[in-house]
């Protein structure tokens, strides 16, 4: 199908029409033959002025902490609200085989098969930030479709799997109970951007729950007080990060959880943070595909090709410092890049 036909799915056609047009679109900006990113180009360009109207919510935590079932739980209480609601799910791909499983379908029964829901599972494809890498333009297919609330789903969560809070507008860390002191809380630099702080499960020890909620409760507050995560306490126009208990397997605190959501919401539109943000996210994002462009670039220059081997042999059996060897590949890149002088 052509963009303009995609588009034509994506605004005007019917649901079943619409779904498939989805899916093909995200296929679309997914590949990585160069007539498929030219095509792909030109249908980012023609959504853009359909997109920016969704709520993006990401969502990160440990494997086990219950991700699925908590936005199966909310997707359904959305929908119930007269939301359309899309989900953006990365798996993590195999370091050995390079597969997936891709099964949140299979963990999102009830919501998968809702004509108000789309759930796209996407590998990881070792991709670090803890999403793939065309999560974003994924994103603006989905608003584009007209689904209102998009949540992105993590492969799981560490220091280098923050990227997801760089391309919403609001980043959920899930927490389990008894999953560590304050101390231990703070030391994970993903606390440090979390504008939601929620503590699952809370259902099968209400006092380790409370006892959680209360440490990382203080420990929001002392990263606040110092002001290194961007939510200091002093300023009153800006929002404080919360932490709420809920049990996605009993549907309970669902409620609770969306209204913090919704007050984050309205005070970041209000103050101009949410569209700040987006728009630094859009620049970041340009930037992540230069950086993205020219490493590729880089290793399809045949000298390069040619001595990249050699050097890295050299690198591996010691013989050669490993900044070395990097500047010796960026000299030989960059003199086959420049022009010849006249």
């Amino acid at each position: 199908m052509s963009p303009e036909h995609l588009l034509d799915g994506l605004l005007n056609g019917s649901a079943a029409v619409q779904r498939r047009a989805m899916a093909k679109a995200i296929t679309l900006l997914e590949s990585t033959r160069p007539d498929h990113r030219a095509l792909a180009d030109e249908l980012l360009t023609a959504m853009l002025p359909h997109t920016g109207n969704s709520f993006r919510l990401g969502i990160s935590g440990v494997p086990g902490v219950g991700k699925s079932t908590f936005i199966e739980a909310l997707g359904l209480y959305l929908i119930g609200q007269g939301h359309r609601v899309a989900v953006l799910a990365v798996d993590p791909s195999s370091s050995v085989s390079g597969g997936s499983i891709l099964g949140d379908k299979t963990r999102m029964e009830l919501l998968s098969v809702h004509e108000r829901a789309y759930i796209r599972p996407s590998p990881s494809s070792g991709t670090l930030g803890g999403v793939a890498e065309k999560t974003r333009e994924s994103m603006l297919v989905c608003e584009a479709a007209g689904y209102d609330v998009v949540i992105v789903e993590t492969v799981g969560v560490g220091q280098s799997e923050t990227a997801v809070a760089n391309m919403t507008d609001m980043f959920v860390l899930m927490q389990l109970p008894n999953a560590g002191d304050d101390l231990q809380a703070i030391k994970k630099g993903v606390m440090e951007i979390a504008d939601l702080v929620v503590i699952n499960k809370a259902d099968i020890d209400a006092i380790a729950a409370t006892r959680a909620e209360l440490q990382i409760t203080s420990a929001l507050q002392l990263l606040g007080m110092h002001g290194s995560s961007g939510h200091a306490h002093a300023d009153t126009t800006q929002w404080h990060p919360k932490v709420v208990q809920l049990s996605a397997l009993l549907g309970q605190g669902v409620d609770s959880f969306w209204a913090a959501v919704s007050e984050f919401r309205g005070l970041q539109t209000a103050n101009g943070r949410l569209t700040a943000r987006r728009q630094h996210q859009a620049l970041s994002w340009m930037w992540e595909r230069i950086d993205a462009g020219l490493k590729q670039n880089f290793r399809a220059q045949p000298r390069v090709q040619t001595l990249l081997p050699q050097l890295s042999q050299q690198v591996a059996a010691g013989q050669l410092a490993a900044s070395t060897a990097a500047r010796q590949l960026l000299s030989v890149y960059q003199a086959q890049s420049d022009p010849p002088s006249s």
